[in-house]
């Protein structure tokens, strides 16, 4: 049997995304789940190989074992989130695996289990495989204890049940026999309940209301002419990285995948940030997915009442949790080895200023978009009043910035911005609600912020804006001045900040979010949504063709399934950090909207 340890090819996140918007689960291009948290997206990992190489072979995963493995195939079916991941042997014996995560409409809601499923089918020849199921519990500390039945598998611990049920005799897979695959196999693993019907039955009804689902779905998507397959894989994985229940979105699948090789820049990103969501909100509004921007606006609204003085943390649970303690796994040894394994993020106990625009900027969605079933209203505009005070206090002091230092604070311009956008934004919308004197004094508010931002971020020696009040750097969140209205793509002041922002962040094809020392060194690797930020700089300024040839480049940087983690090594093209990332995927998709030739112009 070749060998099928976990190899170099790894490294590059080969990986793809299956989920249903409550749980999901990252796969490698030979069909293996390394990682799984259950029963939430935020939950304890129960295919936890991904951060555990040392041990990748022993326990954390699920796996068909081909022997004679030569090579293998993985794709998506069209416009879903279905994944088919196809093997061959070295004896012309071939098998094809279908992984999904049941999704579909039933008794007028959407259905979404907590149940993985997974069917093996013979396409040529006598392909011999085994079947090994070694999920763990408490981030891979604990071993399951196994019970069996006729049909099935139970894997427990103190606190969680989860069950393999199956039309594969079950010893085959307990006693991981290798076995010719003459007829298809089929399992679900997931919550301990029974299947109402045969296994087989299950599978093909779950296969084809998941199916429809997902092309019903992609079909109601505002898709711009060019790229479309990239924008829809872009726009179902932030599908996938929707929490349901409560409306979060987080920042990526995963935890501690670092951003360059023993980095030690690995954070948890299972969380929900209320600036990377409103980047979300920002893209799928533009797609026309409006349920799932109405779902994230009720959780900022729940985010809003439990804040009553108008003080915002930057990153919440995907349960509204406020304390997100940090501490250190030592049961897993890390990705690729990198160690430092890390669940919660101090990050919430940072003081990012940001936030009172972000939350602003989400919620102006309610008051202007008809789509919505729930509009904004003057109860809704009083209540966001309280973060344009915040804003209105905090707009020139200190804070750790978007990029989160956790050692140092500035006033950073990016977070001054964004306060000045929340001031600007209650003012349009209180002109929209016809109150004159409100519009007037937040109005008035947002020019007094504009004016000190342009005296004090301004650098007249460098013509450009710089990272901070007073400062000498280069800030590649500067990029989004445009986009967020403060300045045109066009001025002066911007083409004076994007050459800044060219000479002192790019490299080559990428951009760094920033160059200089952090509290972990320099960084060594480029930051996806900021080399998608400057793609649309360029547009911005009239530099279309070098922004369009640089985002064909960029999709090439993708993985073999078109999905992207949140940093580049600009010297290998290696996709390092958490993944898949939201904030990349977002910026895929606002820079092909942006690029794209119209439909009108198409034909």
């Amino acid at each position: 049997m070749a060998d099928t340890a976990i190899d170099d090819d790894w490294r590059g996140l080969k990986l793809g995304v299956i989920g249903n918007c409550t749980f999901s689960a990252l796969i490698d291009d030979r069909g293996r789940h390394l990682w799984c948290c259950l029963p939430r997206l935020d939950g304890d990992p129960i295919f936890s190989a991904l951060l555990n190489r040392e041990r990748a072979q022993e326990v954390g995963f699920w796996d068909v074992r081909l022997s004679g493995f030569a090579r293998s195939e993985q794709r998506y079916l069209p416009n879903s989130a279905i994944m088919e991941t196809t093997l061959w042997d070295d004896h012309g014996g071939c098998i094809r695996i279908i992984d999904f995560a049941p999704r579909f409409k039933q008794f007028g809601r959407t259905f979404r289990p907590t149940m993985l499923a997974r069917r093996i089918e013979p396409v040529s020849g006598t392909p011999q495989v085994t079947i090994r199921m070694r999920p763990t519990f408490d981030y891979a500390d604990t071993p399951p204890t196994v019970t069996r039945g006729s049909n099935h598998i139970r894997y427990r611990s103190p606190e969680q049940t989860y069950r393999l049920t199956t039309d594969c005799p079950v010893t085959f897979i307990e006693e991981e026999l290798p076995f010719i695959l003459e007829d298809a196999v089929t399992m679900f693993f997931g919550a301990d309940e029974s299947l109402e019907q045969s296994v087989a039955a299950t599978y093909r009804d779950f296969f084809e209301r998941t199916q429809y689902y997902w092309s019903e779905w992609c079909r109601y998507l505002a898709i711009p002419f060019e790229w479309q397959d990239d924008v829809i894989r872009a726009a179902i994985t932030l599908k996938l990285s929707s929490f349901e229940e409560t409306g979060a979105i987080i920042a990526a699948t995963t935890t501690s995948v670092p951003e360059a090789d023993q980095s030690r820049r690995n954070w948890d990103y299972r969380l929900c940030w209320l600036r990377d969501s409103y980047f979300v909100v920002r893209a799928l509004n533009r797609l026309g997915v409006t349920r799932t921007m109405e779902g994230y606006l009720t959780y900022i609204k729940n985010i809003i009442v439990g804040s009553q003085d108008g003080y915002l943390q930057p990153v919440f649970g995907i349960l509204h949790e406020k304390v997100l303690t940090e501490r250190v796994i030592d049961g897993l040894t890390g990705y690729d080895g990198a160690g430092t394994v890390r669940v919660g993020n101090d990050a919430y106990r940072q003081v990012q200023n940001d936030g009172y625009g972000s939350v602003i900027l989400s919620s102006a969605h309610s008051f202007f978009d008809r789509r919505l079933e729930r509009q904004g209203d003057l109860e809704l505009f009083e209540t966001l009043e309280r973060f344009g005070r915040q804003a209105l206090k905090l707009w020139d002091k200190p804070d750790a910035g978007l990029w989160e230092y956790r050692n140092r604070a500035q006033v950073h311009t990016f977070s001054s911005v964004m306060c000045w956008a929340a001031c600007d934004r209650l003012a349009r919308i209180a002109e929209h609600l016809n109150l004159a004197e409100k519009a007037a004094d937040w109005s008035d508010h947002a020019a007094k912020i504009r004016s000190g931002i342009m005296e004090q971020a301004w650098n007249d020696e460098l013509k450009a804006f710089t990272n901070s009040f007073g400062g000498a750097d280069a800030d590649a969140s500067l990029l989004m001045l445009p986009e967020l209205g403060f300045v045109e793509g066009t001025s002066p002041e911007f083409k004076g900040t994007l050459a800044f922002i060219e000479k002192t962040l790019k490299q080559g094809n990428y951009l760094f979010r920033y160059r200089g020392e952090d509290d972990f060194g320099v960084p060594e690797t480029s930051f996806n949504v900021c080399t998608f930020w400057y793609i649309d700089a360029l547009a911005s300024a009239g530099r279309v063709d070098e922004a369009r040839a640089l985002f064909e480049h960029m999709l090439e940087r993708r993985n073999h399934l078109g999905l992207m983690s949140e940093d580049i090594d600009p010297e290998t093209g290696e996709l390092w950090g958490n993944f898949p990332q939201t904030y990349s995927m977002v910026g895929l998709i606002h820079s092909a909207i942006r690029l794209s030739k119209s439909w009108e112009d198409a034909f």
